[in-house]
């Protein structure tokens, strides 16, 4: 579905962010894209849709190339959620704000009144489509940010750091959602972010670090190489921290991710 082959960037006056850096990502991937701060997580995902170009290198969104002729077509299949979803909104009622996409695809009144609906349903904010957007809290934001995306039907959903913002009920509401259009909808996402839990909710861990692709791995493989996790500024949860440090000290415990999963695992039934 992506593919970056020996890519080249740098923004201007300033050393090379990328060289050679090369990366597949197969249909339907719940990938997680971490590393250290400034390793340019946030700018890798804007090379892939496009927003911007890399100096040198290829690359791909479902066979079409990433380039000035194409990257409209790209767009159409690639949703961007953004860390702050103040910087998506541009209507004065949650409605016209989700219909904006829509509108500029020059999609059919009837069918942008069903897609809307549809969505509304399934995210469960249909109460508010008649709400003006600043009225909503942080996580309600992101929720009509995702409607906004899902009713242009993309094939890839990519967050930048779209949890950051968020406290921990909204986040582990936004977690849900995520879950969920990954399983019903079969999407292929890219979540960039430091959130242990959202790492761990996915499938593959690639870390960016120098330039190049330092690691490609599960989630709980990076968990487990402790200095390469330190070095992304990441914590592992609890149940996880906890579950690690037993096992070094010579218990019969495999890595777990949540409190359940340990208190089983030291008290089996």
């Amino acid at each position: 579905m992506i593919r970056m082959e020996q890519i080249a960037f740098h923004y201007p006056k300033r050393e090379a962010l990328f060289e050679n850096l090369s990366l597949h990502i197969e249909k339907g991937q719940w990938v997680s894209i971490v590393g250290p701060n400034g390793a340019g997580k946030s700018t890798l995902a804007k090379l892939i849709n496009g927003l911007l170009s890399p100096a040198a290198g290829q690359i791909q969104v479902d066979g079409l190339p990433v380039t000035r002729e194409h990257v409209d077509e790209v767009r159409k299949k690639v949703g961007y959620l953004f860390q702050n979803p103040d910087n998506q909104f541009i209507a004065t009622t949650v409605r016209d704000d989700i219909a904006f996409g829509l509108e500029n695809r020059a999609i059919p009144r009837e069918e942008m009144l069903d897609r809307i609906q549809e969505v509304a349903v399934e995210l469960q904010i249909a109460d508010w489509l008649d709400r003006h957007p600043a009225s909503l809290s942080g996580g309600q934001k992101q929720r009509v940010a995702i409607a906004g995306l899902l009713v242009l039907q993309p094939d890839i959903m990519i967050w930048d750091e779209a949890t950051s913002m968020l406290d921990e009920r909204s986040k582990q509401a936004m977690m849900e959602q995520l879950k969920e259009l990954h399983q019903n909808r079969n999407m292929t996402i890219l979540s960039v972010t430091h959130d242990a839990e959202e790492i761990l909710a996915s499938e593959r861990a690639i870390v960016i670090k120098n330039g190049q692709v330092a690691a490609d791995m599960t989630p709980l493989e990076l968990f487990e190489q402790e200095e390469l996790a330190y070095e992304c500024k990441l914590m592992p949860p609890f149940a996880l921290a906890l579950s690690m440090a037993m096992k070094k000290k010579g218990c019969r415990i495999a890595p777990v991710q949540d409190e359940r999963e340990l208190v089983n695992a030291i008290w089996p039934s």
